[in-house]
């Protein structure tokens, strides 16, 4: 496949995984805004719920404390009046909503519902707050009841008592007789008052029956006692059954003040009972009532299922995504693995290839040349290709300039030998001076044409040797040149190891993305078996990207090893080159120190040269001298 496909590729997987993420996004923010929605209208329904299951409680409760009211307990008053005000506040929040838990006003499809229960109510509120405005009247009623309870059979001990003092003294018949009845009258106050607090519909006419009883009561026991003949009532003598009288009209007394208390506050109590008779009934009513308002909260929560469902969708979608997107990433990352591992086989083979190509070139062969391609190592081969033509053409300077000092330095010993022949010559000459006068001076003018050419001979090996040290400086330059070239390269081929380094962390970043994506494949694993059947599909799908994320892990520890032995290869081969760039720094000393042997040699030369025109000095000085003497 072509660049230009892998990339078209590549751009086109990268905007489905934009298109993907886009829509993961929207299905969480629909997801959440769904749950936050049910959530929040599933605490409504609660709150609803929990306000009418409290209302059918507060019902018969309130029914139960105000049967216990009317019946006297103190303590009732106290319960009734917190259940109303519990009941009402509930109420409120049905009606007006709750600022405090921000819970609205109950939905209009439970209007009809909540009227009902607002008619019910409102009576049973009236009937309520009767009960709690006559408290005093009711408490203070049964206190007296309680008291008249206790006072009047002590009341009817005494006149028993009375009774039989009067029989053992044999008093009137009639005496007698009126002292039974206070009896029998103190047992009907009695049963009067007990009727009285019973509050039903004869409580008025024994509170009438209960003020007679009382009166007559009242005026038998002091007829009794000081005598009535208007009801012809005689007193009574003995001193016994007077005592008892006393004790009796000081009974009484408590009885006698209570009569007004009780006539005034029994239609208070009627009233009371009234409340509390139709408290109980009404509180049936709207425990019906309260009960059909929290059914018809329940069946409005229930309707909202249809979010729930519409939750598990988009929860289903959003995981879809998710697969989708990891299924993507995996065939892109399995795209660029391919694309890494041929890109790293063809560098593989390329640096293979420059190895073998400049292998000779360890062991001295300058005639090796590296292939330049269009791979990352041609550029290194083109440098090799020239660091490999200036050293060959610093060789042939090296050796031609090696040639040249050879033949100068030849030429030099054959004048000086030429030279030490002539002084020989002339030596013999000269011992034979006084022999041969005119031989020797045409022998001094040979010496002079001689040494002439000597001379000639030493300026030109000057001249070769300054030559032959400008050439050393140069092959040092170039070794110079050389090394800096073997050095460059050496950089390029760290550069290539660091690519390498670099291409093993790409590695990393996609053996990362495969262990992310097979964690992303078994959450979609868990979440589609949480789904329970309609997640099976993509439990399938879950297992398959997992398995692809384990193949793609392995395929990317095979690259890091690949990834490895590159990096050996290019450190072996920055070894290499630094080793070749010893041996070219050895070389420019080597070429340094014939520069020296050069300079010692130019040194001689001169020193050579200036002999030798001492020497033709001497000779034609000679020979001027030799033509004087001939």
């Amino acid at each position: 496949m072509s660049n230009t496909g892998k990339s078209l590729e590549g751009a086109r997987s990268r905007s489905q995984i934009v298109v993907l993420f886009i829509c993961l996004i929207v299905f969480i923010m629909l997801l959440f805004v769904n749950f936050a929605y049910l959530s929040t209208q599933s605490n409504y329904d609660k709150q609803y719920i929990g306000h009418a299951g409290e209302l059918r409680v507060l019902s018969q409760r309130i029914a139960k404390n105000a049967t216990e009211a009317a019946a006297g307990k103190a303590a009732a008053f106290k319960l009734l009046a917190d259940a109303r005000n519990d009941f009402d506040t509930r109420w409120q929040y049905l009606k007006k909503g709750d600022k405090n838990t921000g819970l609205p006003a109950a939905p209009d499809a439970v209007s009809d519902e909540l009227k009902a229960v607002q008619t019910d109510w409102e009576n049973l509120r009236k009937s309520t707050d009767v009960i709690l405005a006559r408290e005093q009247t009711v408490l203070s009623l049964h206190q007296v009841a309680a008291t008249l309870a206790e006072t009047i059979p002590q009341l009817q001990i005494e006149s028993e008592k009375v009774v039989d003092i009067l029989l053992q003294t044999r008093a009137p018949a009639s005496q007698v007789a009126l002292a039974q009845r206070q009896s029998l009258l103190a047992e009907r106050i009695l049963g009067a008052v007990n009727t009285v607090l019973s509050g039903d519909e004869t409580a008025v006419q024994a509170a009438d029956a209960f003020g007679r009883d009382a009166s007559q009561f009242g005026r038998v026991l002091n007829g009794m006692l000081e005598g009535n003949a208007t009801l012809k009532i005689a007193q009574v003598e003995d001193r016994d059954a007077r005592a008892r009288l006393a004790e009796i009209a000081e009974l009484f007394q408590f009885v006698s003040g209570s009569v007004d208390e009780i006539l005034e506050t029994s239609p208070e109590l009627l009233e009371v009972r009234e409340a509390a008779g139709s408290i109980f009934n009404l509180s049936q009513t709207l425990l019906d009532e309260a009960s059909v308002l929290a059914n018809s909260f329940e069946h409005m929560a229930g309707g909202r299922a249809v979010y729930s469902y519409a939750g598990y969708m988009l929860g289903l979608l959003a995981l879809a995504s998710i697969i989708l997107i990891g299924l993507v990433m995996v065939r892109e990352t399995n795209r660029q693995l391919r694309e890494t591992a041929e890109k790293n086989e063809r560098n593989q083979n390329a640096i293979m290839r420059l190895l073998d190509e400049i292998e000779d070139l360890a062991d001295g062969n300058l005639t090796v040349a590296a292939s330049v391609t269009e791979d990352f190592t041609g550029a290194i081969a083109d440098s090799i290709n020239y660091s490999i033509d200036q050293l060959r053409e610093l060789v042939s300077t090296i050796n031609l300039t090696a040639e040249q000092v050879f033949g100068a330095v030849k030429d030099t010993q054959t004048t000086a030998t030429q030279l030490a022949a002539a002084s020989e010559h002339q030596a013999l000459q000269i011992a034979a001076a006084s022999n041969a006068i005119h031989d020797m001076a045409t022998s001094i003018d040979q010496v002079s044409a001689n040494a002439s050419e000597s001379v000639a001979v030493a300026e030109r090996s000057v001249t070769i040797a300054n030559k032959g040290n400008e050439v050393v400086h140069n092959t040092i330059t170039g070794m110079d040149n050389i090394r800096e070239q073997i050095q460059d390269t050496s950089k390029r081929i760290k550069r290539l190891g660091e690519s390498s380094q670099e291409i093993g962390d790409i590695v990393s970043l996609i053996d990362d993305i495969a262990d992310q994506t097979n964690i992303l494949a078994l959450n979609a694993a868990i979440q589609a078996s949480m789904a329970g059947d309609a997640g099976r599909g993509f439990a399938v799908v879950a297992d398959e990207v997992q398995r692809l994320a384990e193949r793609s892990s392995s395929a990317t520890k095979q690259i890091e090893t690949l990834v490895r032995a590159i990096q050996n290869d290019t450190n072996e081969a920055v070894i290499s080159m630094e080793q070749t760039t010893a041996e070219v720094v050895r070389g420019a000393r080597l070429a340094q120190d014939a520069g020296v042997a050069l300079e010692e040699i130019e040194g001689v030369s001169k020193i050579l040269a200036a002999l030798v025109e001492s020497i033709t000095n001497a000779a034609q000085q000679q020979a001027a001298l030799g033509q004087q003497i001939s």
